[in-house]
């Protein structure tokens, strides 16, 4: 149970720090790939040393340009997008992005991601001899907005195993997280799969597949007539849920925790839950410095609640 201490001005400073299996961060608390691109387009914003670890953009081993526009559509509770994974290549990123977030201090986490199994091995095998700064490997088996539903890796044990175990074969000791989607019927049985592959970590959760319709035009809004990923505060009660079914089915499996968190107590959440560490995704698009404002506003509730070290925090929710 965690510990219960009142608050004086003497107190030490809360300690912040957690690991995602061997991964050690300084706070739980990251960016989510796909929104905030490369990372750096945060730095003017954020002191990007002074947060858990920035997950960047999907990388795919070849330059990929992504699905038409529109690929972005505001709904009331958060956002869909259709962006379809458009970067510039792992090549590219290790030559000119990465040595940008080194500058920053930046802890990085890179995500991958492909169309097949070889380009998952492709794109691995380009990051097997990244710096130390990339702490991990994100491997994204679940972007809802290139696969289609029956073609996606995260939508089955077999698929998963698949890819994952293709990756640790390639990057040798570095740690893989396995990111997984809540469209499916059995979560935990898929999230063991990754980690029985060889993921260090599993994600949870992904976006949430869904559409938009042009009323006026009478067609699906996004990407040619494709459905996007549902993301924002609509889909955090689907997080918390996903990361507390896993830890609850899996209690020794890390986990990072990720869907619509816009504030401390929504990292709380999901730390009670069984999340080890936490990203911030999409509340970047209305506020550049949430991820920060984040790390703050947990450190406060630790404070007001007399929680010493967030590690307490981590799974507590299942008494």
């Amino acid at each position: 149970m965690t510990r219960r201490r009142r608050p004086g001005n003497g107190e030490p400073p809360v300690d912040l720090s957690t690991s995602v299996g061997p991964v050690v961060l300084a706070n739980p608390i990251m960016t989510a790939s796909g929104t905030a691109g490369y990372g750096d387009e945060l730095g003017r914003y954020v002191d990007l040393s002074t947060i858990g670890a920035v997950v960047v953009k999907s990388l795919s081993a070849d330059p990929w340009a992504g699905n038409p526009p529109p690929r972005l559509h505001e709904t009331p509770a958060g956002m869909l997008n259709a962006v379809g994974l458009q970067n510039e290549g792992v090549e590219h990123w290790l030559a000119h992005e990465l040595p940008v977030l080194q500058r920053h201090r930046a802890t990085v986490v890179a995500s991958i991601w492909g169309t097949a199994v070889e380009d998952y091995v492709q794109a691995a095998t380009l990051l097997a001899a990244a710096p130390e700064t990339v702490v991990a490997i994100e491997v994204n088996v679940s972007c809802p907005n290139h696969h289609a539903r029956d073609e996606m890796f995260a939508h089955s044990c077999e698929g998963t195993t698949e890819v994952i175990g293709a990756v640790r074969d390639v990057v040798g000791e570095r740690p893989i997280w396995a990111k997984l989607s809540p469209n499916v019927t059995d979560l935990p049985s898929i999230a063991g799969a990754a980690h029985e592959a060889g993921a260090d970590a599993v994600t949870l959760v992904t976006t949430v597949m869904g559409m938009i319709s042009d009323v006026e035009a009478r067609r699906p809004l996004l990407a040619g007539g494709k459905g996007g990923g549902l993301s924002g505060p609509a889909i955090h009660p689907v997080a918390v849920r996903a990361v507390y079914e896993v830890h609850a089915a899996l209690p020794t499996l890390p986990i990072v925790g990720v869907g619509g968190v816009a504030t401390g107590e929504h990292a709380v959440e999901l730390l009670l839950a069984g999340a080890s560490a936490v990203q911030v995704g999409t509340a970047t698009f209305a506020d550049p410095r949430a991820v920060r404002r984040v790390v703050v506003e947990l450190e406060q509730w630790c404070r007001r609640h007399g929680v010493a070290t967030v590690r307490e925090l981590i799974g507590e929710a299942h008494g």
